[in-house]
Protein backbone atom coordinates (compact mmCIF):
# COMPACT_ATOMS: atom_id res chain seq x y z
CA UNK A 1 0.00 0.00 0.00
CA UNK A 2 1.50 3.30 -1.22
CA UNK A 3 2.08 6.03 1.69
CA UNK A 4 3.95 9.27 2.63
CA UNK A 5 4.71 10.16 6.21
CA UNK A 6 5.56 13.77 7.13
CA UNK A 7 7.42 14.31 9.94
CA UNK A 8 9.95 17.34 11.43
CA UNK A 9 6.99 20.32 12.10
CA UNK A 10 6.39 21.36 15.33
CA UNK A 11 6.49 25.15 17.39
CA UNK A 12 9.64 27.61 15.73
CA UNK A 13 10.39 31.08 16.90
CA UNK A 14 10.49 33.82 14.27
CA UNK A 15 13.95 33.58 11.96
CA UNK A 16 14.46 29.53 12.95
CA UNK A 17 14.51 26.89 10.96
CA UNK A 18 12.78 23.34 10.63
CA UNK A 19 13.44 20.11 8.24
CA UNK A 20 10.34 18.87 7.41
CA UNK A 21 10.73 14.75 5.90
CA UNK A 22 8.08 12.77 4.05
CA UNK A 23 9.29 9.24 4.02
CA UNK A 24 7.97 6.63 1.44
CA UNK A 25 6.81 3.16 1.67
CA UNK A 26 4.99 1.05 -0.92
CA UNK A 27 6.42 2.41 -4.09
CA UNK A 28 9.52 3.73 -4.99
CA UNK A 29 9.88 7.67 -5.09
CA UNK A 30 12.46 7.58 -7.75
CA UNK A 31 10.38 7.90 -10.61
CA UNK A 32 8.01 10.76 -9.12
CA UNK A 33 8.12 14.36 -8.68
CA UNK A 34 7.31 15.32 -5.29
CA UNK A 35 5.40 18.60 -4.64
CA UNK A 36 5.41 20.43 -0.62
CA UNK A 37 2.34 22.48 -0.06
CA UNK A 38 0.93 24.15 2.54
CA UNK A 39 -2.52 25.29 4.21
CA UNK A 40 -3.26 28.24 6.78
CA UNK A 41 -6.59 28.26 8.45
CA UNK A 42 -8.96 29.38 6.22
CA UNK A 43 -6.74 29.64 3.12
CA UNK A 44 -6.54 27.46 -0.06
CA UNK A 45 -3.88 24.82 -0.43
CA UNK A 46 -0.77 26.53 -2.00
CA UNK A 47 1.83 24.58 -3.49
CA UNK A 48 5.38 25.94 -2.32
CA UNK A 49 7.85 23.87 -3.51
CA UNK A 50 8.62 20.86 -6.11
CA UNK A 51 11.16 18.40 -7.34
CA UNK A 52 11.59 16.32 -10.07
CA UNK A 53 12.88 13.37 -10.74
CA UNK A 54 16.22 14.89 -11.29
CA UNK A 55 17.13 16.95 -8.44
CA UNK A 56 18.47 19.71 -11.11
CA UNK A 57 14.44 20.64 -11.77
CA UNK A 58 13.26 22.41 -8.91
CA UNK A 59 10.67 25.50 -8.38
CA UNK A 60 9.73 27.07 -5.47
CA UNK A 61 6.84 29.54 -4.98
CA UNK A 62 7.37 33.45 -4.84
CA UNK A 63 6.91 33.31 -0.92
CA UNK A 64 9.42 30.81 -0.05
CA UNK A 65 12.32 31.05 -2.49
CA UNK A 66 15.24 32.39 -1.16
CA UNK A 67 14.43 30.78 2.45
CA UNK A 68 13.10 26.77 1.08
CA UNK A 69 15.23 24.02 0.00
CA UNK A 70 13.81 21.20 -1.41
CA UNK A 71 16.18 17.96 -1.80
CA UNK A 72 15.21 14.63 -1.89
CA UNK A 73 17.03 11.08 -1.27
CA UNK A 74 15.75 8.03 -3.19
CA UNK A 75 18.18 5.53 -1.62
CA UNK A 76 16.03 6.61 1.65
CA UNK A 77 12.89 7.09 -0.35
CA UNK A 78 12.38 10.37 1.47
CA UNK A 79 11.78 13.76 0.47
CA UNK A 80 13.11 16.87 2.85
CA UNK A 81 12.26 20.42 2.86
CA UNK A 82 14.67 22.73 4.78
CA UNK A 83 12.89 25.85 5.90
CA UNK A 84 15.31 28.73 6.98
CA UNK A 85 14.66 32.18 8.14
CA UNK A 86 10.92 31.26 9.39
CA UNK A 87 8.04 33.76 9.65
CA UNK A 88 4.34 33.99 10.87
CA UNK A 89 3.34 33.93 7.89
CA UNK A 90 4.90 30.38 7.69
CA UNK A 91 2.36 28.61 9.78
CA UNK A 92 0.47 26.02 8.25
CA UNK A 93 -0.10 22.06 7.24
CA UNK A 94 2.52 21.19 5.33
CA UNK A 95 1.44 17.66 3.07
CA UNK A 96 3.97 16.00 0.40
CA UNK A 97 2.85 14.76 -2.43
CA UNK A 98 3.66 12.93 -5.65
CA UNK A 99 3.18 12.40 -9.58
CA UNK A 100 4.41 10.37 -11.66
CA UNK A 101 7.95 12.15 -13.54
CA UNK A 102 7.35 15.58 -14.59
CA UNK A 103 6.32 18.77 -12.11
CA UNK A 104 3.11 20.19 -11.65
CA UNK A 105 2.15 23.11 -9.89
CA UNK A 106 -2.09 21.36 -9.94
CA UNK A 107 -2.47 19.87 -6.23
CA UNK A 108 -4.83 17.50 -8.32
CA UNK A 109 -2.55 16.02 -10.71
CA UNK A 110 -0.85 14.52 -7.89
CA UNK A 111 -1.60 10.78 -7.01
CA UNK A 112 -0.43 10.11 -3.19
CA UNK A 113 -0.70 13.10 -0.20
CA UNK A 114 0.30 12.68 3.20
CA UNK A 115 -1.57 13.40 6.02
CA UNK A 116 0.52 16.45 7.23
CA UNK A 117 2.61 17.92 9.62
CA UNK A 118 1.90 21.26 11.11
CA UNK A 119 4.36 23.89 11.16
CA UNK A 120 3.71 27.21 13.76
CA UNK A 121 5.85 30.36 13.55
CA UNK A 122 5.43 32.06 16.76
CA UNK A 123 7.34 34.44 19.40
Amino acid sequence: QAQLVESGGGLVQPGGSLRLSCAASGFTLTYYAIGWFRQAPGKEREGISFIGILDSVTSYSDSVKGRFTISRDNAKNTAYLQMDSLKPGDTAVYYCAVKPHTISLRPEEYEYWGQGTQVTVSS
